[in-house]
């Protein structure tokens, strides 16, 4: 397991692997611990204990028996020229940032400091500070302890079937937006496959967002020449049904980079 800073900093780094060592990556979205608090005595024993630490989303316990969530928070510190500093804000309020304090540093540079959590920044938030300011501001964090915060789990569902390696943990607020974005991204990565392909996000039993990705479609009656109309329903019917099944036990190949690609604002 490797970290970045950043997505720029990991795609770099995958295609000098390839380009000089012929190596391939597997490329999954990064995590971050959270502290899951179960209730029940029957569920404390079957779990090892009250608090349990769940890094992967996938292997997060029923909601019913969780009695509290907390994640893991940072305080960051940001130096960038003045004339950047309301967009610097902007974006830490935007990933849940609340703000410490702010100070001159001298007649141009300003540093903010914000605490933001950790599942907030871990993905893009430095190439975006860098993007904002020209690259001329700077990024550090430090570890700020663990917050209770209202997270749900949000799973991606292709064709009925979830996707545990692009399930997440989000803020309950954002999982609408999260989902719709994430279905979006997933209709222009995934290519069109031979079946129709359902895309979902969902929290729980709801669904947030959906999206649909229409299969190939290979004209079945281009051979029948005038004739009974019935013969064309036939055949059509035939086609319908066939997708249906493939539909039911077809693979969906996902792209290596869809891990990634999917994770980017």
């Amino acid at each position: 397991r490797v970290g970045f800073l950043g997505l720029l900093h990991l795609e770099v780094f995958n295609q000098r692997l390839e380009q000089e060592y012929g190596a391939e990556a597997v490329m999954t979205a990064p995590s971050v611990p959270y502290r899951v608090r179960i209730a029940g005595k029957k569920n404390i024993s079957l779990y090892g204990g009250e608090e349990i630490v769940v890094s992967d989303p996938s292997k997060l316990p029923d909601p019913t028996i969780i009695t509290e969530v907390l994640e893991p928070m940072v305080l960051g510190t940001i130096i960038t020229p003045e004339k950047y500093m309301f967009k610097i804000i902007s974006e830490c309020m935007e990933r849940r940032g609340v703000q410490k304090s702010s100070v001159n540093i001298d007649g141009s540079r300003v540093m903010l400091q914000f605490v933001l959590p950790l599942n907030e920044i871990i993905i893009d938030f430095h190439d975006n500070i860098k993007s904002l300011t020209s690259g001329f501001a700077s990024f550090d964090y430090e570890d700020h302890g663990y917050v209770a915060s209202a997270l749900v789990k949000l799973d991606i569902v292709l064709n009925g079937v979830v996707v545990d390696a692009l399930s997440s943990m989000v803020h309950i607020s954002k999982a609408q937006a999260v989902g719709k974005r994430m279905c979006a991204k997933l209709v222009e990565i995934i290519p069109r496959q031979m079946v129709h392909i359902a895309i979902q996000a969902v929290v729980g039993s709801k669904v947030v967002a959906r999206e649909n990705l229409k299969a190939f479609r290979k004209d079945v009656t281009a051979k029948l020449y005038g004739g009974d109309v019935t013969r064309r329903q036939k055949l059509l019917k035939q086609q319908a049904e066939g997708k249906k099944k493939m539909r039911k036990v077809a693979n969906i190949n996902l792209p290596r980079e869809t891990f990634i690609d999917v994770l980017k604002r």
